[in-house]
């Protein structure tokens, strides 16, 4: 073999099922050896990991980097670069930006600016609505998923009824892309918060009261319904309660094509935490009581939970330090704390680092179809890898964060564990915790290489049909 750009040395390399001291080799972005090293080929440079852990770079597939349109809170390249610092590799960004991602054009615009600021790889998601449903084979073809709203949140963005639910699950079906959902149903938590304001609660519980768990419970039941019905496939966001795993585990047990993730916040922080934090844990869903930790860290030992993402949902720290409840912006940044919270976790043992590998990087990419060019350190995977001192012990310092939302919930806490290096497609985004200068723009879409299975839709075709049959001329326009 030829000299090849990088050797790895050393380190221990981590996939889902082991862990295994062995070098790395790199050539043109890919990995094209994994193994001792006196097997290793010439290198133009070497990196020694002696002490370190080589993970594939976690896939976050929820976050909001607000680009374009809200340039104060985040953009793509603040974004991106807080996602190296945080040994995430590939984001894929929501679609409530200004404008939101709804129709092709707006569409190929964000990904021409997302392409020119990007330092890592990330996916697009197109926004799915009663007034973007026509758009949907279009938007496919350069989407990494699309994106419903169930109930109301940042954004305001409009939330549909059942009926166009179904009409959106039944035409994303035939294109095979996965639905992801903010899974809350909307009338009860605006039934809910109007009755708290009518009462004058502006405390910050008055946001956990108006929005129970009842709404996500009822949320992802109706969702798995209609995609069992649809054959449509579909994630469940930001899952929060103890009591969505029921709709969740039985929709798996029947045969819907039905993932879940949750995320840090609803794993270490609790309702005790309000008091300390006040608005700044305010987040869509709420942070809940206690008892809902131990079965959603259940559900992703047991495989009913699939991936850890983050909702990284950055605003600046006016936005999120107002007394009124009702007028703090919902959301923090969490791309690059995730690693160390869930390592820190990992390291008091309730978990190993093959899992967290398995619910970061693994299970993403395989969801997603990107699986095996990423989510694995094995030859043929692109060289997306996060080279981390699970033994460093630091503190988290919201000043210090890469975002220019510089402020959450996890300020102060202890961590054990800490990326150090970072690498996207065999290039340093991050090294020696200093970001690269010139990988600005080196971040590119993913939708290219993504290989999903063939669609396998239910009762999809002869609906639509018969949609197509009745709608008289000029109906796609909707009603505009």
């Amino acid at each position: 073999m030829n000299a090849v750009d990088l050797v790895i040395r050393s380190g221990k390399v981590v996939s889902p099922d082991s862990v295994i001291e062995a070098c790395v080799a790199i050539k043109d972005g890919i990995v094209v050896a994994v193994g001792a090293e006196a097997a290793m080929p010439s290198a133009r440079e070497t990196l020694d990991a002696s002490g370190l852990h080589v993970l594939p770079g976690a896939i976050d597939v929820h976050v909001h980097f607000r680009d374009p349109g809200y340039p104060h809170k985040e953009d793509f390249e603040s974004g991106t670069a807080a996602a190296a610092f945080g040994g995430v590799t590939t984001v894929f960004d929501m679609p409530n930006t200004i404008p939101p991602t709804g129709t092709p054009e707006i569409l190929a615009a964000k990904h021409k600016m997302a392409a020119e600021k990007a330092h890592v790889d990330f996916g697009l998601y197109g926004l799915l609505g009663e007034d973007t449903i026509e758009h949907v084979p279009e938007l496919a073809k350069t989407v990494i998923g699309f994106k419903l709203y169930m109930g109301n949140t940042f954004g305001a963005i409009p939330t549909p009824s059942t009926g166009v639910t179904l009409e959106a699950f039944e035409t994303v079906a035939l294109t095979g892309k996965r639905v992801s959902l903010h899974a809350e149903e909307n009338s009860t938590m605006v039934n809910r918060e109007t009755r708290m304001r009518n009462a004058g609660r502006v405390d910050p519980l008055a946001h956990l009261a108006s929005r129970p768990a009842v709404v996500a419970i009822e949320a992802v039941s109706r969702a798995a319904i209609l995609a069992e019905w649809t054959g449509a496939r579909i994630h469940i966001l930001h899952i929060s309660s103890a009591e969505e795993l029921r709709p969740l585990r039985e929709a798996k047990a029947r045969g819907v094509d039905i993932t879940g993730e949750t995320c840090p916040h609803y794993l270490v922080l609790s309702s005790e935490d309000y008091a300390r934090f006040a608005g700044v844990i305010r987040v869509n869903p709420p942070v809940r009581e206690k008892r809902n930790q131990e079965p959603l860290w259940a559900a992703l030992a047991d495989g009913c939970v699939d991936v850890i993402a983050t909702d990284h949902a950055p605003h600046s720290p006016e936005e999120k330090t107002r007394n009124d409840i009702w007028t703090v912006d919902c959301g923090f940044p969490g791309v690059e704390t995730q690693m160390p919270i869930m390592l820190t976790e990992a390291a008091a043992g309730r978990f190993s680092v093959c899992d967290y590998v398995r619910w970061s990087a693994a299970s993403p990419a395989k969801i997603w179809g990107l699986y095996p060019r990423k989510g694995v350190i094995q030859p043929g995977a692109e060289a997306d890898i996060a080279i981390v001192d699970i033994n460093r012990e630091w503190t988290i310092d919201d000043a210090k964060l890469q975002s220019r939302s510089k402020i959450t919930p996890f300020h102060g806490r202890r961590m054990k564990g800490l990326p150090i290096h970072t690498l996207v497609r065999g290039r340093f985004v991050m090294r020696d915790r200093v970001l690269a200068r010139d990988t600005r723009g080196w971040g590119r879409s993913v939708h290219t290489i993504q290989r999903l299975p063939p669609p396998r839709p239910q009762n999809t075709d002869q609906t639509m049909q018969a949609i197509l049959r009745a709608a008289p001329a000029g109906a796609g326009e909707r009603g505009r």
